[in-house]
């Protein structure tokens, strides 16, 4: 190679490198190690003290992760408040369930953190990471966590309709939602494991356990229950029922062992048990939680990677740094 083309060819390979967005990020474990190297035992403690004296707060949490990652990456866009002039994700109908507990532990860990290391942790990394933490509080797998994400620069609630599941949604509906995002019918079940913790509204099923139309996958001795607990469920819309009638605080595969018991809470639930694709695996996981969790971490690690490459750090959680029109 002669000088002049080895000068060119290091001038076009610096260009590039250089040419790479600054607000491009790669996701690694130690992310933080040098930039803010309390960042783990700051987010632990926030943690353990909100789960403590809130125990929906798990629940809540990795409910939370999940409506953030599988609607366009885990960029934190769950996070944004809406303002007059955007209706943000947090603020469509599927969204508006998502309980305030989740959002506070996000919005305690920021506050620390950015009195800690100014300007330095995403709410996108913080979500991820308290969501991981909070499911091995309860019980659950540890499976690792890739740092470096950054805040998306949107979110609007027209962009969340049809991908999210829905609790009457058909299974091969739901399956082409995880599919679509690179999940396997195995992972797919596996993540829906997470119904093992948290709770329902009764609106949710409701038209499952009254009338004439009582469906005949619920247990019978199930639904009579079910009907007494949301008795008033038409003048409160915050009755609500556990996912998990056995151990409603407690990640395990107790979720799986329900279902073949006609034990499911929601339609989309019990269409586990009912499909023969998807039977297979439950009852995998119900008769074997080490499988359950092997691929529960595995399928975390997965969807906590997609998206979130692009944006920017924000100075809280629920704004962007300047307003989005």
């Amino acid at each position: 190679m002669s000088q002049q083309h080895l000068l060119l060819f290091v001038f076009i390979l610096s260009f590039s490198i250089t040419s790479i967005p600054s607000s491009q990020s790669r996701l690694t474990t130690g992310y933080y190690s040098k930039s803010c190297p309390k960042f783990s035992e700051i987010i632990q403690n926030i943690v353990i003290d909100k789960q403590l004296n809130s125990p929906t707060t798990a629940a809540g949490t990795l409910r939370l992760f999940f409506h953030d990652c599988i609607t366009n990456g885990c960029d934190a866009s769950i996070l944004i408040s809406s303002n007059p002039f955007n209706k943000a994700e947090r603020d469509t109908e599927i969204n508006l369930s998502l309980p305030g507990d989740a959002f506070d532990v996000i919005t305690r860990a920021k506050t620390k953190l950015e009195f800690e290391c100014p300007g330095k942790v995403s709410c996108a990394d913080i979500l991820a990471t308290a969501t991981r933490d909070l499911v091995v509080m309860v019980g659950g797998p540890f499976y690792n966590v890739k740092l470096g994400r950054k805040d998306g620069l949107s979110s609007k609630s027209s962009l969340v309709e049809g991908k999210l599941p829905k609790p009457t949604m058909k299974m091969s509906q739901i399956y082409k939602l995880f599919s679509d995002k690179g999940f396997s019918i195995e992972e797919m079940v596996a993540l829906s494991g997470a119904h093992t913790i948290g709770f329902s509204h009764c609106k949710e099923f409701a038209n499952k356990i009254y009338g004439s139309k009582v469906d005949p996958t619920l247990n019978p001795r199930f639904a009579d229950a079910l009907r007494k607990a949301c008795a008033n469920y038409n003048s409160d819309s915050t009755t609500s029922v556990f996912n998990d009638i056995m151990t409603p605080g407690k990640f395990d595969n107790m979720y799986f062992i329900n279902l073949q018991r006609g034990l499911g809470l929601l339609e989309s639930d019990r269409a586990l048990f009912g499909v023969p694709s998807t039977r297979k695996f439950v009852q995998r996981f119900a008769a074997n939680e080490t499988e359950f969790f092997r691929v529960f971490a595995r399928s975390m690690e997965k969807l906590s990677i997609l998206g979130g490459r692009n944006g920017e750090i924000r100075r809280r959680c629920d704004q962007f740094n300047s307003i989005k029109t």
